[in-house]
């Protein structure tokens, strides 16, 4: 029986954020600072106001094939940057974001085989947050820049469908994410090392999310109780409750037309 009900399309652009800060927690150098934003569309708001929170950035490189969405973007983030005081780049290329970024988030939404971020542009001790790949036949890495660095995932058979590693042999070796968190796994060796989250989102974090949701407004005195279900005394006796609310019986005519009898 459903227990709760809620919108997921802001909750998305949260618990995507949330699950990018959190592995970046685990397999970002300590001490990055500067985050290029590779597409400024409906995530890039949430995403860099985390890792601004969360991790510390304090200075983001914007890029967008689109002019516009970057100018949106500085528009929405001007007055958090102003109080939570970071600084906003906007540029011409990938190659100018990404230059001397510690941490890359490509959030693109072109669903195809794109190559966004080339097997030579990022440098050592780079984080690379792909969130964009979330579809097969969509991707944003070359497959020379997988190979250069320790992968990092949520559900590895899903991710071998929807993430950029769709691209490499079933055998390439990934690493889920959980197990880093639960020390079964190494993420970050060395400060030199590339690390990539190849994030797609999966069905656990739509769910801890909600859990969550429900708790905060459960003791916010937030939660308003829907009847999707009836409430019989007797389940067999369904009609009951047409009878206990006043309703007539006799077919309505909506109800005849859609059964194809003619009016």
């Amino acid at each position: 029986m459903p227990v709760f009900l809620s919108e997921l399309t802001l909750t998305t652009a949260l618990r995507t954020a949330a699950t990018s800060a959190m592995a970046a927690r685990w397999l970002a150098r300590p001490d990055s600072r500067v985050m290029a934003l590779i597409g400024n569309g409906a995530q890039s708001e949430f995403q860099a106001l985390a890792f601004v929170g969360l991790l510390g950035i304090q200075t983001l490189h914007l890029y967008d094939v689109d002019a516009d969405a970057t100018r949106r973007l500085v528009r929405n983030l001007a007055p958090y940057a102003r109080t939570l005081g970071f600084d906003l780049h906007p540029c011409a290329t990938v190659a100018q974001a990404v230059h001397g970024a510690d941490i890359v988030t490509t959030a693109t939404a072109d669903k195809s085989r794109a190559t966004i971020l080339a097997a030579d542009a990022i440098g050592p001790g780079t984080h690379v947050n792909a969130i964009g790949g979330d579809c097969p036949g969509k991707t944003e890495l070359d497959a020379g820049l997988l190979q250069r660095a320790a992968v990092f995932v949520e559900y590895e058979p899903q991710t071998r469908v929807e993430g950029d590693i769709q691209q490499m042999p079933a055998d390439f070796p990934v690493t889920e994410l959980w197990r880093v968190i639960a020390g079964e796994a190494i993420g970050r060796r060395t400060p030199q090392d590339i690390t990539i989250f190849d994030s797609v989102g999966f069905a656990l974090e739509d769910y801890a999310a909600m859990q969550f949701m429900r708790h905060r407004a459960r003791a916010a005195g937030l939660l308003e109780t829907l009847d999707l279900v009836p409430a019989l005394a007797d389940p067999r006796d369904l009609f009951q409750r047409v009878v206990e609310a006043g309703r007539d019986p006799a077919p309505s005519r909506a109800a005849t037309l859609s059964a194809g009898v003619p009016a």
